[in-house]
């Protein structure tokens, strides 16, 4: 693998279809009224480096996850793991990498890169299309490849954010939740809101982010 493919000591690879023909037809077929024609789907890896790989462990890697070197593409829509997070398929293969003695890897990511091609005439409809591509509670969407090393950004875990339901009644508390659910992705429902909003406000307290997340993952 060449030097090329290093950017701040994460290594760029492609990888095989993420996607089954039976799954990318069936897809397909629910993008045909957003004017999308055809649709293809690419596994990308991002491994996280505390060192230089030798030929022989470099070649092993490509070999273990069925990829090759890659340049990172200035204008594509990749699929990652929500930014901030560690996926469990990230925990696993890295600890897979490191049994197989690749000690220089530090981390291993995954994404998936999508492929569509629109019929003549039409632009694409993205607001429509990408909530069949990703889960915004889970992933994160970037149209530049490269953005792929904030997955690997080291800071401070952040305190926790609340939301302010009790503040001017259960109609402001509702419209409050109601736009930390768009922010941060919560897919919370409207009957959802209500019911946090009159819970939280009879125990007279504000609800976390930490809470509203594991709310709308129990109930996803």
């Amino acid at each position: 693998m060449s030097q090329s493919c290093l950017a701040s000591h994460v290594l760029f690879l492609a990888g095989a279809p993420a996607l089954s023909e039976f799954r990318i037809a069936k897809l397909r077929d629910s993008l045909a009224s957003r004017h999308v024609k055809t649709i293809a789907a690419h596994f990308r890896y991002f491994v996280e480096l505390s060192g230089e790989l030798s030929t022989a462990d470099a070649r092993f890697l490509g070999e273990l996850l069925h990829a090759e070197p890659h340049t990172p593409n200035a204008n594509a829509l990749l699929v990652t793991p929500r930014l901030g997070t560690v996926s469990p398929w990230s925990s696993k293969a890295t600890d897979i990498a490191a049994n197989c003695g690749l000690s220089a890897i530090t981390r291993i990511e995954r994404g998936v890169s999508w492929q569509l091609t629109l019929k003549k005439g039409c632009k694409p409809d993205m607001q429509a299309i990408l909530p069949l591509l990703h889960d915004r509670m889970t992933e994160s969407v970037l149209f530049d490849e490269s953005e792929a090393l904030k997955l690997f950004h080291h800071v401070e875990a952040p305190t926790f954010k609340s939301v302010d339901v009790l503040k001017g009644g259960q109609a402001a508390g509702k419209r409050a939740l109601a736009k930390a659910n768009a922010d941060w992705g919560l897919a919370l429902s409207a009957d959802e809101i209500d019911y946090l909003v009159e819970n939280f406000t009879k125990v007279g307290r504000n609800p976390t982010d930490v809470e509203l997340m594991m709310f709308a993952q129990a109930n996803s």
